[in-house]
């Protein structure tokens, strides 16, 4: 049964349609954390029912992004909602850690620095060039920094975001519930690689 349910949430995750998953732990039951687990490059899955960032009663949103995962999780208030395969940077153009706040939002926006690249659903995490967008996801690092989404993916994302919803970009495997103690960690890494680069 659980088998079942899990081909038929990534299957239809695929067509771009959003498929309400059972989010508590139980006999028969996927979590989001689970299809993700088995996602194919370029998938996805969304469960989310508050598809806005503006409902005054909805939880913060906040986007996780495990580079050895390769996967993007989306949470609201502790809750996973998504999640999805990524691209990240690949070797020499390493996609930075930290925290980030989403600096500027555009639905089709190109890239001023490789070749005027497409990048739609574009949220800019630095001002030198690293962004969420839509792009190729072939399940593995090889962006130019940027963190690459499933098309569909990144549209549900943009719909649900805004300018300051925090992005956490963590080199640690990402869990069920969103940890609190990921935004210390990446916090006091930043801190610590900017102050080495001064000492230096």
């Amino acid at each position: 049964m659980k088998a079942l349910v899990l081909a038929a949430l990534l299957g239809a995750t695929t067509l771009g349609f959003a498929v309400p998953a059972i989010a508590e732990e139980g006999p028969g039951t996927v979590t989001v954390a689970q299809a993700a687990a088995a996602l194919a490059p370029n998938r996805f899955v969304w469960t989310d029912p508050q598809m806005t960032a503006v409902d005054p009663v909805a939880q913060p949103v906040t986007v996780v992004v495990s580079l050895p995962m390769q996967r993007a999780y989306v949470y609201r208030g502790d809750a996973m909602i998504a999640a999805a395969s990524v691209s990240t940077g690949k070797d020499g153009k390493d996609t930075p850690t930290g925290v980030f706040p989403i600096l500027q939002k555009r639905e089709m926006h190109r890239s001023n620095l490789y070749n005027d690249a497409p990048m739609p659903f574009m949220q800019r995490l630095t001002w030198d060039g690293v962004a969420l967008h839509a792009g190729n996801n072939p399940g593995f690092p090889d962006s130019h920094g940027c963190i690459r989404l499933p098309t569909a993916f990144a549209k549900k994302l943009f719909a649900v975001t805004s300018v300051g919803t925090t992005v956490i970009v963590t080199d640690q495997m990402v869990g069920d519930h969103f940890d609190p103690a990921l935004l210390e960690t990446e916090t006091m890494q930043a801190n610590q690689t900017q102050m080495a680069s001064l000492e230096g």
